[in-house]
């Protein structure tokens, strides 16, 4: 029979020992399959793109956005082989687009958001031609690129707007320039355009842009 110290002793071993955490409940279930976290390798949009220029990618791609989560059921809804729908799977999961979770092959949205953030980053700023009116630069933009002529607008108001750039780009107020620079001048505006330098001389002087005296041409203080 045990007396009562051995009694308490017991006791007090058991008090000492730790308590086990009670079992947190599990989390719901999600009505709504999702990618595992985004990956965080560098963006690679050139890459991303030409992904979908071969069509068994594509073709795979549309399927598990449409609910395909296992690669048996890729292979059935885009009817590939199976060797061809693993392949394309392994791309789409290589380039982070595609990725499998708890509830199957899922679309990594997050990775097209992180794209087109990328693109809208990389984007050039839109070249500035100074003329401090936004109708003109748009004008402008469509019309010359790299200090050169595209072509000549149909619209005469339009031309107006380029004949103007063309002339303050190109002459100095005031200066005197031979018929040979004009030409020079005019000709390199003219590279890539279905237009020639005497065209464009014609419509400066018409137009006012350059007086011209005896061979010699000279743009005004204030053109016309």
């Amino acid at each position: 029979m045990p007396t009562d110290r051995s009694t308490e002793r017991a006791s007090d071993q058991r008090a000492e020992q730790p308590t086990a955490p009670a079992p947190s409940a599990p989390p719901a279930p999600s009505a709504e399959r999702s990618a595992p976290a985004e990956r965080t390798e560098p963006v690679d949009l050139a890459g991303t793109v030409g992904l979908f220029a071969e069509e068994s990618r594509a073709r795979v791609f549309a399927a598990v956005v449409l609910g395909a989560a296992t690669p048996a059921q890729v292979t059935e809804r885009t009817g590939l082989s199976p060797k061809q729908a693993t392949t394309a799977l392994r791309r789409l999961r290589d380039q982070g687009v595609i990725a499998e979770g708890a509830d199957g092959l899922a679309v990594v949205y997050d990775r097209f958001r992180e794209l087109a953030r990328s693109a809208r980053e990389s984007k050039p700023a839109a070249e500035s031609y100074g003329s401090g009116d936004e109708q003109s630069e748009t004008v402008l933009r469509t019309f010359v690129r790299d200090g050169r002529l595209v072509r000549l607008p149909a619209q005469w108001e339009r031309k107006l707007v380029v004949l103007r750039h063309i002339a303050e780009r190109t002459f100095e107020p005031g200066v005197e320039y031979p018929e040979r620079t004009v030409n020079e001048k005019l000709r390199a505006w003219c590279e890539d355009a279905p237009v020639d330098h005497v065209t464009l001389r014609r419509y400066l002087v018409d137009l006012h842009h350059l007086h011209r005296r005896v061979g010699v041409y000279r743009r005004p203080a204030a053109a016309a």
